[in-house]
């Protein structure tokens, strides 16, 4: 039997902590077998996991007798691990223990070395600081997990059930895998990755800025066909000022802004309406449905279907969306 040993660190992330517990807990074989044996181990027995207190029945003893180590999210990850907890990792990793963090668990897993040259996710909000703390690892904020043979890393929340579902499936199959996804009422693969959860904000330009009103103006028209001289035209500039300005001002070119506003625009309208994707294309600028999915996949991780299905909420009408409550970017008039 495959032993799953769960460290619970103080401040641990309460669905961090059950989502594998759930997850290899309701895997069976074919014959009705548990394949797994878990394993819930803690420093000091019992921690604090926000609104309750776990008491684990197993101390860091337990993480060298398990096949697999799963280290959950907590609240405030802290750049020095508890006392013992580094050495336990380490020496099971030399054993060749699989050890696999769960959103902000990749901050433990990182403080240990063992994630040092290699390539790492975590919550997207949390990616920028993993990769600034810990630069020798390859820090990817847009995937739903890292399998790295020995070790896995997975973004926040839900990506836990991606990673587990994986780990089931490369330990004992598709089809022990795909029962147990039923279980959960999950999918064994979703559709692309973390990217499309990921909030994409325009670059802004500072306060009073001069670009401020042309960024405005670039919002309300990005379902027009703009190129550089017009919008320069615009400006009151030549294109080679307009480009300068606008990497001082925004860190971007102003068509990698306008592009990712039509990008923005297209999300919105793909959860409020049930245009098709042809008309999708036309409404935020970029004219052909070939263009329109190949730039929403490069910047969200998926498709445009993909996305309505996703974010599309369940039993909303499909009426034109009310653009009085619309963000800027969506208030574009339907000019086709």
């Amino acid at each position: 039997m495959h032993t799953v040993a769960v460290l619970a660190l103080d401040g641990v992330i309460p669905f961090d902590l059950s989502a594998p517990i759930d997850t290899f807990g309701r895997a069976r074989l074919p014959d009705g077998r548990e394949p797994y044996r878990v394993r819930v181990c803690s420093v000091g027995r019992e921690v604090s996991a926000g609104a309750f207190t776990v008491r684990a029945p197993y101390g860091l003893d337990a993480l060298a007798e398990a096949d697999t180590i799963i280290l959950p999210g907590v609240a405030e990850p802290p750049e020095t691990l508890p006392p013992g907890v580094a050495e336990a990792l380490c020496s099971a990793a030399a054993n060749g223990t699989r050890i696999a963090s769960i959103c902000v668990g990749a901050f433990l897993l990182a403080a240990t070395g063992l994630l040092d040259g290699r390539r790492a996710t975590t919550h997207w909000v949390a990616a920028d600081r993993l990769a600034a703390l810990y630069p020798e690892v390859t820090v990817d904020p847009n995937v739903l997990y890292v399998d790295n043979g020995q070790f896995l890393t997975s973004a926040g929340a839900a990506a836990a059930l991606d990673m587990c579902l994986h780990m089931v499936r490369r330990d004992f199959g598709s089809a022990v895998a795909a029962h147990a996804a039923r279980l959960s009422v999950m999918p064994l693969e979703r559709e692309g990755g973390q990217a499309q959860f990921i909030v994409h904000d325009l670059p802004p330009a500072p306060a009073g800025a001069a670009l401020e009103p042309l960024l405005h103006w670039l919002e309300d028209h990005c379902d027009r066909d703009l190129a550089l001289d017009e919008i320069a035209a615009k400006a009151g500039m030549s294109t080679r000022t307009l480009n300068r300005r606008f990497r001082e001002q925004t860190g971007t070119t102003p068509l990698q802004w306008l592009h990712r506003a039509r990008v923005r625009r297209a999300q919105y309208l793909l959860e409020t309406t049930d245009h098709p994707v042809e008309r999708i294309a036309v409404q935020t600028g970029f004219g052909s449905p070939t263009a329109f999915r190949e730039r929403f996949r490069r910047v969200v991780g998926t498709s445009p279907q993909g996305y309505r299905k996703a974010f599309r909420k369940a039993g909303e009408s499909a009426a034109e969306p009310d653009r009085r409550a619309a963000p800027r970017h969506a208030r574009t008039g339907d000019r086709t």
